[in-house]
């Protein structure tokens, strides 16, 4: 079993709690627990200052404001299963922000359910952690396989074992749709949910159809389509939408889906395209979160079905496209295509192992550890 190495937020949350509120979002599992406490002064199996809402004791200490008054940072765990959270949480930043800061933790995007009540802008930071990836485990071949096979979330990662892994992976989805989905979202199917989780590994890469996933779920389309939306919520998958212009003749509604557990996509091709746009997405993320950017992820495709997977763009600007290949092989055609025809500057095409090459100017054909480096991903 390997030790896993500090988490690449650990530094920028503890400058920003000297400033702010931290609100810390991400799957169940990720690392967020872990964290938190390891942010609190002799932490140890257990910390007065580290309250749980999940925990019946806990709930009533944090309704009570039973914590240390010792203890500078009180880490506020899961809170946001209690309906009038946020107003709770203002009141505790307006009336204690002199004597405490407070980290907010939780597994559902904790600017999504929004339930009313005052705003919380000016009072908090927010940060999304993501699984490891493979500059933070460390750029070699053996942790880009221990990542491609058994993903990035800590317990599976560490364990290395396939029987733990399925395990995990049906432990995880039965507590994200009964308890988590449950606890925030009136959903009356959680059945059909939990089929549509199991399903959506199958359509990684491709522009998801909602009318073939409600036909498939006998469900109507504005149900399928909600039901995606609160497993984006809680950090199951996530979608991106097409980039392009009318030069091009973009699609222009299409979303694709992938999931933030790649480990749970069985194709090979499938899961490293999954695993690329999760490390794509970090970086993203990290810029957002930690500098103010305006990231997004996104895909090019046109009318004719020629594609390239990825284009990352930073203030609407594209920085970079990406294609993934498992294998080195001829570059795509697409991406001399959209070369020409788009402001895209740099095009890689990236496999799981290979030699690097300039193709042309602005084409390189590389592997997925190098692309890493020269990108300076996360």
């Amino acid at each position: 079993m390997t030790t896993l190495p500090k988490r690449y937020l650990k530094q920028l949350i503890e400058a920003d709690l000297d400033k702010k509120m931290v609100f810390l979002g991400g799957p169940r599992q990720v690392g967020k627990t872990t964290l938190a406490q390891s942010l609190i002064n002799n932490y140890q199996d257990e910390h007065p200052a580290y309250l749980n809402w999940d925990s019946d004791l806990d709930r009533r200490k944090i309704r009570n404001r039973e914590w240390p008054k010792s203890e500078r940072l009180i880490v506020l765990d899961e809170i946001h299963k209690f309906k009038g959270w946020r107003n709770f949480v203002k009141g505790l930043y307006d009336t204690l922000k002199n004597t405490h800061t407070f980290l907010i933790t939780g597994s559902a995007r904790l600017d999504h359910f929004r339930k009313g009540g005052d705003s919380l802008l000016g009072r908090y930071y927010y940060y999304r952690l993501h699984p490891f990836s493979l500059p933070e485990l460390g750029p070699n071949k053996k942790n880009l396989m221990r990542l491609f096979k058994f993903g990035g979330f800590p317990e599976p990662l560490l364990e290395e074992d396939e029987r733990t892994l399925k395990r995990w992976h049906t432990g995880r989805l039965s507590k994200l749709v009964r308890s988590d989905l449950r606890d925030l979202e009136t959903v009356k199917d959680l059945d059909k949910v939990e089929v549509l989780a199991e399903e959506l590994p199958r359509r990684i890469g491709s522009p998801l159809s909602i009318k073939s996933v409600s036909e498939d779920l006998e469900v109507d389309p504005k149900t399928a389509k909600r039901w995606i939306s609160i497993l984006d919520s809680l950090y199951y998958c996530f979608q991106i939408a097409p980039y392009g212009s009318p030069r091009i003749r973009a699609v222009k509604k299409e979303q694709k889906l992938y999931l933030w557990d790649w480990s749970q996509v069985e194709d090979p091709g499938e899961r490293f395209e999954n695993m690329v746009a999760s490390q794509l997405l970090k970086y993203c993320h990290f810029h957002a979160d930690a500098n103010g950017e305006k990231m997004e992820l996104r895909y090019i495709r046109d009318t004719d079905k020629r594609e390239v997977d990825f284009v990352v763009l930073k203030n609407k600007e594209p920085l970079f496209a990406v294609e993934c290949k498992l294998k080195g092989r001829s570059v795509s055609p697409h991406i001399f295509y959209f070369k020409e025809r788009t402001s895209i500057k740099k095009f890689y095409q990236v496999s799981l192992e290979g030699e690097e090459r300039q193709v042309q100017d602005g084409i390189i054909s590389t592997s997925f550890e190098r692309f890493c480096a020269i990108e300076d991903m996360i």
